[in-house]
């Protein structure tokens, strides 16, 4: 009856404990305005993406009306339409949903493939660590927005092969973020205490380094959405984002340099909305640093 007393007691200290400390990063991440206006921007968009097919059909981002071309802003066309006629505010809202979705997708998996072989480089070192770094090297000595293009150029631009080509542009950066982490965290007690128990090496890098090295993970990882967001609109505005007639911000800005003389709102829209969803995103990445570890705000 002890022994399960204890037990009882021990889970629910731990539950404590790990409520507690999510309730001091809450705390600390609340304290900064910035980061408060960054949240709520983000969750207004990521709601406004999700809810894009309910407002504004995705017929009308592709719909071309000649007699509306380049209109400006008025009741029907709230932001106006561009060259062809089509309202430009359901192309931002459903170009939207393909910047963000691409920008997710290749940071989850270039923080997924950066941070194996980060940790693998990092827990095993010697030949192993030598050849993750060297062939690390290769990729970092070409800048990622060249690499990127290169890429995009030789497989064709769509979803798979942008997702592909900044996976590759990107995952060098969780390498060494998490290698670093990783050679502090493998000289610890409760590693050392883990391989005398007789757990192999994928279970102490999974279960004992990974995890606490999780913080500046986060934070790379929101801080990388929207340096991605705005790499794939450079991508578009070049001509090697989403094929044509599928809405892109980059894409967008694109088809306005012609005209932006004569109807301005064709540029101004697509820009402010890489801007307001890129700094919301690195608003609540600061928050985070922040609220994840103290040391480091500035």
């Amino acid at each position: 009856m002890r022994s399960a007393k204890k037990a009882v007691q021990a889970v629910d200290s731990n539950r404590y404990r790990r409520s507690n400390r999510f309730g001091e990063i809450w705390r600390r991440f609340r304290k900064s305005k910035g980061a408060l206006i960054g949240l709520i921007l983000l969750l207004m968009i990521v709601v406004l993406l999700l809810c894009a097919e309910l407002l504004i059909p995705y017929e009308a981002a592709i719909k071309q009306d000649v007699r509306s071309a380049l209109a400006g802003p008025s009741a029907e066309h709230v932001f106006g339409c561009d060259t062809y006629g089509r309202d430009i505010l359901a192309r931002i809202v459903h170009g939207g949903r393909t910047s963000l979705s691409i920008a997710l997708w290749a940071t989850v998996c270039s923080c997924v493939v950066g941070s194996l072989l980060g940790a693998v480089a990092g827990y095993f070192g010697g030949i192993i660590d030598s050849v993750i770094m060297r062939a690390l090297d290769l990729f970092m000595s070409v800048p990622d927005i060249l690499f990127t293009m290169a890429v995009v150029f030789a497989l064709s631009a769509n979803f798979v092969n942008l997702l592909i080509a900044l996976t590759i542009s990107f995952f060098p950066n969780y390498v060494r973020l998490v290698r670093s982490q990783v050679l502090t965290l493998a000289e610890q007690d409760y590693v050392e205490a883990a391989r005398a128990g007789g757990s192999n090496n994928a279970r102490i890098i999974c279960s004992h380094i990974l995890p606490n090295a999780v913080g500046v993970i986060i934070i790379n990882v929101t801080l990388n959405v929207a340096r991605i967001i705005i790499y794939e609109s450079t991508l578009g505005f070049l001509g090697l984002g989403m094929p044509a007639p599928h809405p892109e911000w980059g894409m967008m800005l694109s088809e306005a340099r012609e005209v932006m003389r004569v109807a301005p709102h064709m540029i101004f829209f697509p820009a402010a909305a890489i801007v307001l969803c890129a700094c919301s995103i690195n608003l609540v990445g600061d928050g985070l640093r922040d609220a994840l570890d103290p040391h480091l705000k500035s």
